[in-house]
């Protein structure tokens, strides 16, 4: 009896451990490749992996471990539960040991794969965070949560109401990105305006390699262009190759060249000019635009000796006979205990200066030079609010070749706490222009 009830119990156990259904192995990825060194051998070591406990794709719990893979002669083959459809993080920390010592590191996002894998298909740089991530886990990250990046989205360009797709991008008055509207033939201007090309009437003509009319006998020095340069400074004459230098070896009247003495072409000799000039259709093609050399404010003083307060340099070279230079200028007085004194220079040349009552508060005027071919022409004007305006006219022999500087001085009388200080100043070039 004893007997019978021991084989029931024994035979409903074996019946309850068959109930439970025994878990299913999980897929496995074969990585299998031959490693080398740089020096083109075989690498032999020993490969360590180290993970941390993940869920795999097909729910599969996997604890964390580590394994000791052998390599031998460069060959490699292992196979490992696939990463990249596993719980967030899931990765494998590869080690690469070689005579006892650490190689180097990386790291492993396995995919599922029936197809053997290489190395190079697993290996990812280190940080990347692989497997999915759980939307129970993903948090908002707030603009303001990034240091810096709210300024830097202030700055940048934001589209416009006139923002098109396949147009060109200009910027528009608030800064925004517009696109341009205009047919698709048409040419951007500068300031984003569009139009039919050649229609702002600014690109000049050109003449290249010209022969200019004249007999060339070493006698003959006139010779004459088919246009006037405009400007004239874009002149260049070549005699037998060799540049020739307005002022010194001709002179240039509209388009007539007279050669000087000593420069007068030979029998022989291959005269050639090249030069831009007016679109005869379009006589304002060529005007040339006015230029603010400087524009800028100055400093004080309250000494009683001259001092520079500000000062503006003329390129060498530049200025050309025929341009004019308008300079504007405005000094302020702080103070009614002395009288203080502004003045203005043209290279080494006094051009004015003028000496104020105590209760002066400003100095103000400009000063126009016309570039001549030899010296320079001046008019000067100048006022305050309690004295009178003051004129002049005169003269100047300066260098213009070399650099010129504008310089703005200024003094006070006496010793006091009084400044004078150059407020502001413009020096304007308005370059020579042929009359088309």
């Amino acid at each position: 009896m004893l007997s019978f009830r021991r084989s029931v119990l024994l035979i409903a156990a074996v019946a309850g451990w068959a109930a439970v259904p025994a878990a299913a192995q999980p897929a496995l990825t074969t990585i299998q490749d031959i490693l080398y060194r740089a020096d083109g051998t075989r690498f032999s070591g020993t490969m360590f992996i180290q993970w941390s406990s993940f869920q795999a794709g097909d729910t599969s719990n996997i604890a964390t471990s580590n394994l000791t893979v052998p390599i031998v002669n460069g060959v490699l083959q292992v196979q490992l539960v696939p990463t990249t459809t596993a719980s967030a993080g899931a990765q494998y920390n590869i080690t690469y040991n070689s005579g006892g010592k650490t190689q180097f590191t990386e790291i492993w996002a396995v995919p599922p794969s029936t197809l053997t894998l290489r190395v190079r298909d697993v290996r990812v740089s280190t940080g990347t965070v692989v497997g999915p991530i759980s939307s129970a886990s993903t948090t908002a990250i707030q603009i303001g949560d990034v240091v810096g990046l709210s300024n830097a989205l202030a700055v940048r360009p934001q589209e416009g109401v006139g923002f098109a797709i396949g147009r060109t991008a200009i910027i528009n008055s608030a800064g925004q990105i517009d696109g341009t509207a205009g047919a698709l033939s048409d040419c951007v201007h500068v300031d984003g305006s569009a139009g039919p090309c050649g229609s702002s009437g600014l690109g000049p003509l050109f003449s290249d390699a010209e022969t200019p009319l004249g007999t060339i006998d070493g006698s003959n020095a006139v010779f004459t262009l088919a246009w006037s340069p405009s400007p004239a400074g874009s002149l260049t004459l070549f005699l037998n190759g060799l540049i020739l230098a307005n002022g010194t070896d001709y002179s240039l009247v509209r388009n007539t060249i007279t050669f000087y003495l000593g420069s007068v072409p030979q029998p022989g000799d291959v005269l050639r000019a090249s030069y831009r000039y007016a679109n005869p259709s379009n006589p304002l093609s060529t005007l040339a635009a006015t230029q603010t050399i400087c524009s800028s404010v100055g400093t004080s003083t309250s000494g009683t000796t001259s001092t520079q307060l500000g000062s503006c340099t003329i390129p060498a070279g530049l200025l050309e006979t025929g341009d004019r230079i308008e300079v504007q200028f405005h000094f302020g007085h702080t103070g009614t205990a002395t009288a203080f004194t502004g003045q203005l220079n043209w290279g080494s040349t006094s051009i004015l200066s003028r000496t104020s009552v105590a209760t002066e508060t400003a100095l103000a005027g400009h000063v126009s030079f016309g570039i001549l071919a030899s010296g320079q022409s001046w008019d000067a004007q100048s006022w305050g609010n309690s004295f009178p305006v003051a004129t002049g006219v005169g003269s100047a022999a300066e260098n213009t070749a070399q650099n010129l500087t504008i310089s703005f001085l200024g003094s006070m009388a006496g010793t006091s706490t009084d400044t004078v200080t150059l407020l502001n100043f413009t020096v304007i070039r308005y370059p020579a222009q042929a009359n088309p």
